[in-house]
């Protein structure tokens, strides 16, 4: 039989690692004992806690840090064999302030495009949300696990009543930040790869019919004029929302009747110029666009008129509400479905080649279907018979 101090001295040759205990005093830490391989013998781990303020706070964080030092521990981790690998007991606060400045500086480096960083911002704010709704915390980066973003989707599809496609969509912005953590040494492996998508139901978006169009037309001519020419810019040009409202007046050439998408701006990251409509520029002209303004100001900003401030990120779409509201429209008409509508008459008219240059699709599979894009804007994008 052994005695008690062999059973513990037994006990330490099969874990290789003490309880981490809380000490309180001058100084608050959590520490234990881990065998160090290189020096062949136990040596000690401590986390400092007097960063924390107050002893609610201290002792809080200390029994996080405690139950995810166990948790790790018991799966094998050793604090001296990965020492300098991962960073996996950092404060989760700590990680998502570093997070939010990624995404500024990324957006100012044009690495990310404004609109992606603000849903992420957006996605991380629901995230949050849903700590402070359930008490499910996430102290250190390590409780970021395959367990805890499976609880959070399934909170969005059973108690958010969200659709297949907006949890697919968290899931997803989920793995680019598990991608992130482990980039930085956070984490070694990304919790959300093994987490499957779900099936989603085919996307609600119709185009417009051309009686919907007319009706459209007629009634912003009267009510909401310079909202036609943001409807227009995305029928006639193929002008997508996120693009349309970081359009200067110095990208539009009225001589020439184009405008040009600049790489910075646009989805597919390169510079490319299409054709205006003779529509669209008699409305410009009549709607004063460039009286009193310069190269810089947005084509559209504040108040929809061209301004040194941009429209705010959902103006069109809160605008299209209302008019689909006015006009008594289902849902499934969208916004972008100007743009779906605008192809489908393009290329009716000019034929499908032009249409497809004048879209600016840059996906491989199709282009590779058709002639190499021309190098100007074809006359026909400037004068067929549109709709709108």
């Amino acid at each position: 039989m052994f005695s008690a101090a062999e059973e513990i001295i037994k006990l330490k040759e099969v874990t290789e690692w003490t309880y981490p205990v809380l000490h309180r005093g001058r100084q608050w830490y959590v520490d234990f004992q881990a065998y160090d391989p290189a020096r062949g013998k136990m040596r000690r781990k401590k986390f400092q806690l007097d960063r924390y303020k107050t002893r609610k706070a201290k002792v809080a964080m200390g029994m996080e840090l405690i139950a995810a030092l166990v948790q790790k521990l018991k799966a094998g981790w050793n604090p001296w064999v990965n020492a300098g690998k991962t960073r996996q007991f950092t404060p989760w606060e700590h990680v998502m302030e570093r997070y939010r400045q990624y995404l500024e500086t990324a957006v100012g480096k044009n690495q990310l495009k404004a609109k992606t960083a603000y849903d992420y911002k957006s996605r991380l704010k629901g995230l949050e949300q849903y700590q402070e709704e359930t008490g499910n915390r996430i102290g250190q980066v390590s409780q970021f696990c395959h367990e805890w973003v499976a609880d959070y989707l399934d909170y969005l599809i059973y108690d958010k009543d969200v659709s297949a496609r907006t949890r697919n969509n968290h899931r997803t912005w989920l793995s680019t930040l598990g991608a992130w953590l482990v980039e930085r040494r956070y984490m070694t492996v990304n919790p959300v790869e093994d987490i499957r998508m779900l099936r989603e139901e085919e996307k609600k978006r119709d185009p417009l019919s051309h009686r919907q169009l007319r009706q459209l037309k007629e009634y912003l001519e009267k009510e909401n004029p310079r909202f036609l020419l943001c409807c227009m810019m995305v029928y006639y040009a193929n002008i997508r929302p996120e693009e349309l409202r970081n359009i200067r007046l110095g990208d539009i050439s009225i001589e020439h009747q184009t405008v040009t998408v600049r790489a910075e701006i646009s989805k597919n990251r390169r510079t490319q110029t299409v054709g205006l409509h003779d529509s669209v520029i008699r409305l410009m002209i009549a709607l004063k666009t460039f009286d009193g303004t310069t190269n810089q100001d947005y084509l559209f900003g504040d108040d929809l008129r061209p301004g040194r401030q941009q429209a705010y990120i959902n103006r069109f779409r809160l605008e299209w509400k209302k008019v689909r509201q006015a006009l008594r429209w289902d849902d499934r008409f969208q916004f972008y479905s100007l743009k779906d509508s605008g192809i489908r008459d393009g290329i009716n008219a000019m034929g499908l080649v032009t249409a497809r240059d004048q879209a600016r699709h840059s996906d491989v599979a199709v282009t590779n279907l058709y002639a190499k894009r021309a190098k100007e804007p074809e006359e026909q994008t400037k004068h067929w018979g549109g709709e709108l």
